[in-house]
């Protein structure tokens, strides 16, 4: 492994795409090497358990691709199994996982609104990281069947409308002034979002924020890579045609067993 060895990234999915932008965009020369594990998607609904053993074998694989660092472009992965990945394996890991404190910090209002999934809001790391801001009121919402539609390529369904009305109106009622995206999936519907918030009310995601973190990792612990104008690596272990979409049909992606 070398400083210009790839950077790893896996989520459940497309939905990490959204972070992988993000870290694409700020650091151009390194090498990526991106999982799509959409066959288990979503993860959100899986046990403790099932998520780590999910999260260990995305591992492997981008270890054994020679990979020098890995970001967990997963909510739900970050805030489950983040701990045992860093206990089991040498290589630097970055995870994701709710932007509540800007939210908190930045509130007027004193109540925010998390749209997340239900491995993300059950867990143990984003109950902590709540129990820090006793003053502000956070109403959670469970995204239940958006990463389905966003994975069948249904953003802008009139499934996905209703599902987003029912989800946030309750929020808007309750007097948020932020809603954090707590899924990597969910900034792809920032736009249908945007058409049912007031326009006062800020959406943030972790996307750039991560990205900043991959570039102080990278500078603190692997090296830079020298190299430049290398294609990004795509795998799918399910058909490529979303993921290709979403992409833009800018990269090659791979279809993959894994």
């Amino acid at each position: 492994m070398t400083n210009n060895s790839p950077i790893g990234v896996f989520d459940s999915g497309i939905g990490g795409t959204s972070i992988w932008k993000a870290i694409h965009e700020l650091l151009p020369n390194e090498q990526t090497i991106y999982l799509a594990d959409s066959k288990n998607a979503p993860y959100g609904q899986k046990s403790k358990n099932e998520i780590i053993a999910l999260s260990m074998k995305n591992t492997d694989l981008l270890i054994k691709m020679g990979c020098k660092l890995i970001v967990v472009a997963c909510n739900t992965a970050t805030t489950n199994a983040i701990q045992e990945l860093r206990a089991k394996y040498s290589i630097p890991f970055i995870g994701i996982e709710p932007a509540i404190k800007p939210a908190a910090t930045n509130s007027k209002t004193q109540t925010i609104g998390i749209l997340a999934t239900k491995g993300t809001l059950n867990s143990e790391l984003f109950n902590k990281t709540t129990e820090k801001f006793q003053d502000t009121k956070i109403i959670e919402q469970i995204g239940h069947g958006l990463v389905q539609l966003i994975e069948d390529g249904k953003i802008d369904s009139p499934e996905m409308t209703e599902l987003l009305y029912s989800y946030l109106t309750p929020m808007i009622e309750a007097n948020i002034d932020y809603l954090v995206l707590g899924c990597s999936h969910y900034p792809y519907l920032i736009p249908q979002i945007k058409k049912i918030l007031p326009e006062h009310i800020h959406i943030i995601d972790s996307g750039e924020a991560v990205a900043k973190q991959t570039q102080n990792v990278l500078r603190e612990k692997t090296g830079f890579s020298s190299v430049q104008n290398r294609n990004p690596i795509f795998y799918t272990n399910t058909n490529p045609k979303v993921l290709n979409e979403i992409l833009e049909n800018k990269y090659k992606v791979e279809e993959k067993e894994f």
